[in-house]
């Protein structure tokens, strides 16, 4: 009988460890990313299985709480109204340091910039990202070392003059040699970011060619300044497209400006982009029947521009948003994952450490590997099923209840046994 009532006590133990867990998963049913925990028991033999005895003498002695396991399955995303607010679509956590340099890592995703410009979290723990260290002409980003997210308010993107232009120009086929010129201006820049007003004025000089000239406003130029096109004369087809040819250069010297020269001399003559890699047309410049009109133009330099604000898209990229109309990618948000997760430790305020039962961390970009996106402008919510609990809290319930019965049985029958004497 005795043995009894401490087989209840154990399963009153047991059970109000439970509901503590349950406990715990219900206040954090609001909490950033949040895994609720399942409570596991085993059962406590009074024997050991070996030593020669059959199966069935090893007498139970109740039974012990085991371990909270936490689920790992995704959260609810909420967007937000925040622009550095992310949630993890998928498998991976987000690194972040202190400032012993010390890492850890999270899925709770609300961010924000601090007065020196680090995207910390509410406790001040540095984001981790890879730095963007160039940008190829063809877009091609090539990444650089894991650093903590620091993008300055007061920073600011430099000019980059024009080096390509593209205009998608009709000729009027209709136009008699002798007939006033077509003109159509773009805007290019020098290397200090200026605009420069740059016109392009076509003369029909034949049938079937024309002859392109350029011009810019005056003092855009010192005295002996010079501006000209290379290869501007086009001929074109019967069919009003242009015949084969290499792409125009575009120079423009003594710049007023103090910037350095547009020309072939400096490596910075502008390319006026007619031609393929073979030499045919692209299609930009025709000779059609009809008015004479320029119908898009492009170029790819800009001026200087300071930091407007900052974003995220779902490839991990923290891009600035510049004055001068740049979106500049300026980092990549590292995403770590682990061999196991059930081995990380639990520091609390939503941080978690590497373990030996975790094993290393493996860091990575989103959507590399087994690592899933990032959400922008979101969190992702507590797991907790509040429905679940509550059953799971009902049940707990009734079991220590039923322990407590065993108990004050146990407790009636000593006494009748006590009171054989009588």
């Amino acid at each position: 009988m005795i043995g009894s009532l401490f087989a209840g006590i154990s399963g009153l133990r047991a059970n109000s460890t439970a509901m503590t867990v349950i406990g715990d998963n219900i206040a954090n049913v609001n909490t950033t990313a949040f895994k609720s925990n399942k409570s596991s028991f085993a059962n406590i033999l009074s024997q050991s299985l070996g030593g020669g005895g059959s199966a069935t003498d090893g007498i139970g002695r109740g039974v012990e709480f085991w371990a909270a396991s936490p689920s790992w399955s995704q959260g609810s995303i909420e967007t937000t109204s925040n622009s550095t607010d992310m949630a993890i679509n998928g498998k991976g956590f987000f690194m972040v340091q202190d400032d012993s340099g010390s890492s850890f890592y999270t899925r709770a995703g609300e961010f924000s910039f601090d007065k020196d410009g680090y995207l910390v979290n509410p406790d001040g723990l540095y984001v981790q990202g890879y730095a963007v260290s160039s940008i190829a002409p063809d877009g091609t980003i090539t990444l650089g070392a894991i650093e903590n997210v620091n993008v300055p308010g007061e920073s600011m993107t430099p000019p980059q003059a024009t080096t390509t232009s593209t205009l998608d120009i009709n000729l009027d086929a209709g136009t008699a040699i002798g007939d006033p010129p077509y003109a159509s201006t773009q805007t290019v820049y020098d290397s200090l970011g200026n605009p420069i007003p740059l016109t392009l004025s076509f003369e029909k000089t034949a049938a079937n060619v024309w002859t392109a000239t350029a011009t810019v406003p005056a003092g855009t130029l010192n005295a002996g300044g010079t501006i000209s096109i290379s290869d501007n004369t086009f001929n074109f087809g019967s069919d009003g497209t242009l015949n084969n040819g290499t792409d125009p250069k575009i120079t423009i010297t003594g710049l007023a400006s103090g910037a350095v020269d547009i020309s072939d001399a400096a490596s910075s003559a502008i390319t006026w982009d007619l031609f393929d890699s073979t030499g045919a047309t692209n299609g930009d410049l025709t000779q059609y029947a009809g008015d004479s009109t320029t119908n898009f133009n492009t170029q790819d330099g800009f001026a200087a521009g300071s930091l407007r604000g900052v974003s995220v898209d779902d490839n991990g990229y923290v891009t600035g948003a510049y004055s001068n109309g740049e979106l500049t990618p300026l980092y990549r948000i590292v995403l770590t994952d682990f061999p196991s997760y059930f081995g990380l430790s639990k520091m609390g305020n939503n941080l978690y450490a590497e373990s030996r039962a975790s094993g290393q961390a493996m860091p990575g970009v989103p959507l590399s590997g087994s690592l899933g996106s990032i959400s922008p402008n979101a969190i992702e919510m507590s797991n907790v099923d509040l429905a679940q609990e509550f059953v799971k809290m009902i049940t707990t319930q009734r079991a220590f209840q039923a322990n407590s019965r065993v108990i004050t049985t146990s407790d009636e029958v000593l006494q009748e046994l006590i009171s054989l004497k009588r």
